[in-house]
């Protein structure tokens, strides 16, 4: 069983926020938040944070299995673009340059290990 947590509209560019999901994409669960608790990214508790969130919503979908006797796993981590803030900056001779303040949508999908396992085979089945 799959659980996914969403954040949108955070402030930071997407291209800064995907360097710190790719370093846990395919970790597990704790493995995952020992690296995002080390990192000195600025996207690092951000993205502690909404892990955090998905795990809690793991367990609300499971009610009767303990977290620690699943092996959960960070399934899926991706990035899109936010809105942008469009702004203008004075620039020499009554010129101005336009300031972009990007933002980003994260969702994270967190899975059984077994799950995992068992997607993996029934998506090489088919293929063949």
């Amino acid at each position: 069983m799959e659980a996914r947590a969403i954040l949108r509209n955070v402030p930071t560019s997407p291209r800064k926020m995907r360097l710190v999901a790719d370093m846990i994409r395919g970790q597990r669960v704790s493995r995952a938040l020992a690296i995002l608790q080390f990192q000195p990214q600025a996207a690092a508790p951000v993205l502690r944070k909404v892990l955090l969130s998905a795990v809690a919503n793991w367990q609300q979908k499971n009610d009767g299995v303990k977290l620690e006797d699943a092996d959960l796993v960070v399934s899926t981590v991706f990035i899109d673009c936010g809105t942008m803030l469009k702004r203008l900056r004075p620039a020499p001779q009554g010129r101005a340059h336009r300031i972009r303040k990007r933002s980003n949508h994260i969702t994270l999908v967190v899975n059984n290990v077994a799950d995992e396992v068992v997607m993996e085979t029934s998506v090489e089945k088919s293929a063949n």
